[in-house]
């Protein structure tokens, strides 16, 4: 099992980006899915989740202006980033906890990030 993640770039302040994230593999079912991000210096942050029934969450420095989505079907995760700042730059990483075939329980998988540039 693998996640992929997509769509990263430099963005002038106010603008947007989409990410993407796809889930390949022998995969039984996903549970929760995710974006994190990690600025230079700083720890790995939380910006968003969603349940594999389609509730969400976000960080309260993103609300109103990013926005996950899922699609079962494909596997997929997204990540519609809109008016965008310089603080929003960072390594976007997607997270899934996902049942691989065969075995009983979830595990915990990360994609190896996307890089997010917001210039000023």
């Amino acid at each position: 099992v693998q996640l992929q993640a997509s769509g990263g770039g430099l963005v002038q302040a106010g603008g947007s980006l989409r990410l993407s994230c796809a889930a390949s593999g022998s995969i039984f079912s996903i549970n929760d899915m995710g974006w994190y991000r990690q600025a230079p210096g700083n720890k790995r942050e939380l910006v968003t989740t969603i349940t594999s029934g389609g509730s969400t969450n976000y960080a309260d420095s993103v609300k109103g202006r990013f926005t996950i989505s899922r699609d079962n079907a494909k596997n997929t995760v997204y990540l519609q980033m809109n008016s965008l700042k310089p603080e929003d730059t960072a390594v976007y990483y997607c997270n899934a906890r996902i049942r691989p075939v065969r075995i009983s329980a979830d595990m915990n998988y990360w994609g190896e990030g996307t890089l997010v540039t917001v210039s000023s």
